[in-house]
């Protein structure tokens, strides 16, 4: 059986890129099972394109292709890659950092640099401006489809190689938890954290507790209420804040159907810092 390939860019689907790749791809194999992980990623936003793919991964089978193309160095001297996770599973990306949740979280145990010689659809050699389609979707489907082993891809590089992006973590002292914003449950805008909910347990927090929150970018406060922390939406009226556990088992921070997002101008990244402490208001 064919292994899946996932993609993933900033392309949108209001013109034909996306439907290039799967084009490139079926004429690769047409037994192959594509899938879209998502084409909304904001455009050159690296960090999220990073962080989609470490919310993803875990959930398809080993041996699963994934292209990631969110490349604002497209025609540069950047390496073209394909990285093994230990989860077995392989990503084909430009080294600009897309690799850095994976890289933390589950780990790499290889990169290979993709060969152009022998993985670019034939006749594309001289454009320089769509990777995605010439190099990163044909290379990806003759991967998936056994055209292919890992090492047809290219040449071995050293994992040190691999470019990351800045990743703070979570931490917790003198009753300060603080963390990071690190992505947007975009549709509805909750702020999703880097804090994990063991670690929010072991400082005796529970359900029903009164919390202050506060966050900040580069220094300057944003935001900054008493809000409860709830298990799910139905403990708050429309329109009112709440803390709570999110799918992946870190805390966020939603308004009741509304944007916390929108309302507060609130967005993603390294520099998006949240502090959460326990408040006295019931």
């Amino acid at each position: 059986m064919k292994n899946p390939l996932v993609l993933q860019t900033d392309f949108g689907l209001s013109d034909g890129a996306v439907n290039a790749m799967y084009g490139v791809s079926i004429s690769v194999d047409s037994n192959l099972r594509i899938y879209d992980l998502t084409h909304d990623i904001p455009p050159f936003n690296i960090w999220d394109a990073s962080y989609r793919l470490s919310q993803t991964i875990d959930y398809w089978p080993e041996g699963t292709i994934f292209i990631s193309v969110v490349d604002p160095g497209v025609g540069t001297d950047r390496l073209s890659i394909v990285a093994k996770t230990k989860s077995n599973h392989y990503i084909v990306t430009p080294n600009n950092g897309t690799l850095t949740h994976v890289a933390d979280r589950i780990g790499i145990t290889e990169v290979r640099k993709i060969d152009e010689r022998v993985n670019r659809l034939p006749r594309s050699g001289e454009s320089y401006t769509f990777h995605g389609r010439d190099v990163y979707a044909y290379t990806g489907a003759r991967l998936a489809s056994g055209n292919i082993n890992y090492e047809g891809v290219g040449p071995s590089v050293d994992i040190s190689e691999i470019i990351t992006l800045p990743l703070p973590g979570s931490s917790s002292q003198d009753g300060i938890i603080s963390g990071n914003i690190d992505i947007l449950d975009v549709r509805f805008g909750n702020l999703w954290t880097n804090i994990n909910r063991e670690m929010f347990i072991q400082e005796r927090y529970c359900y029903g507790d009164w919390v202050e929150v506060s966050i900040e970018n580069e220094r300057k406060k944003k935001y900054q209420n008493h809000i409860l922390f709830g298990r799910s939406f139905a403990e708050t009226r429309l329109g009112e804040p709440l803390l709570f556990v999110n799918s992946l088992d870190k805390l966020a921070v939603a308004i009741n159907q509304g944007s916390f997002a929108n309302a507060y101008q609130i967005e993603t990244g390294s520099d998006w810092r949240i502090y959460i402490k326990k408040s006295q208001q019931k």
